[in-house]
């Protein structure tokens, strides 16, 4: 078998090729002649075997072709048939991948009243007895019997971490980037414990979008703590002041020229 993968020059699989008789027998015989239609090709799967592909014309299955394997020893050797299958083409209708049903089930799913079972062997969680870089999961050591049976592990630590820093309240959302400072200068800014304190803590301000959700030191919004406004008028105003009530009043036109004559005489006069 070793001489014909690395020596043959052609001619089995030229042979297997041209076996298009053998392999519609083979479908024939398997599904009927009403379920095989035309030849559509052929795949080759190695040195000594080939599968050539018929259309199906099974109801309910369109796109779909038979694959019929031939195989054959040597150029002298009969072709033999392998398997006969249905598949699915390039544009046959299939069903999506199939996904587990604990897989399924994505965060916002869970509702009033539904149970989520966490696996035994969840590598988020450890017992609470095992050693760990921890401080909290050491304290934690300290409840056997009376506390929680398992508690968070490096590996669910560290996927949380990642997790809560790329949510919209981690230090490259929209928000963020377009606050005046950062979470981790606010006095509304809760550190949680553990060893994700220095990342990590909860907002305790109203006002804020991120009011009781975790947040990233680095995420930060308008309702920061030390934000100051400047309370300035926007509309410039000139240093000097005109008060109109205490302006002379003058008459104009004609009454003023006779008012001046009157009193040029009055001048003369005297």
């Amino acid at each position: 078998m070793t001489l014909l993968l690395t020596l043959d020059d052609g001619a089995i699989r030229e042979k297997l090729t041209g076996a298009i008789d053998v392999a519609r027998a083979a479908a024939v015989f398997d599904a009927g002649a009403e379920q095989v239609g035309a030849h559509v090709g052929v795949q080759h799967e190695d040195a000594v075997s080939v599968s050539h592909l018929f259309e199906a014309m099974v109801p309910g299955y369109r796109g779909w072709r038979w694959s019929v394997t031939l195989a054959t020893a040597d150029e002298d050797a009969p072709v033999t048939v392998s398997e006969v299958v249905l598949q699915p083409g390039p544009e046959a209708i299939v069903a999506p991948q199939w996904v587990p049903w604990e897989r399924r089930v994505q965060a916002g799913d869970l509702g009033v009243g539904d149970l989520f079972p966490t696996e035994r062997d969840d590598p988020r969680l450890v017992p609470a007895y095992l050693a760990s870089d921890d401080p909290q999961v050491e304290d934690a050591a300290h409840e056997v019997g009376l506390g929680r049976v398992r508690v968070l592990s490096r590996y669910g630590r560290l996927e949380a971490a990642s997790r809560w820093r790329g949510s919209e309240f981690g230090p490259r959302s929209d928000m963020a980037r377009g606050a005046p400072a950062t979470c981790g200068t606010c006095g509304f800014f809760l550190a949680i414990d553990g060893s994700l304190r220095a990342a990590f803590g909860a907002c305790a301000n109203d006002i804020s979008p991120a009011d009781g959700h975790v947040v990233h030191v680095e995420y930060g919004c308008g309702a920061h703590s030390e934000v100051e406004v400047e309370v300035a008028p926007s509309v410039p105003v000139a240093e000097l002041v005109y008060d109109d009530s205490l302006l002379d009043m003058e008459p104009a036109g004609d009454a003023a020229t006779a008012a001046e004559r009157s009193s040029a005489g009055e001048s003369v006069g005297d």
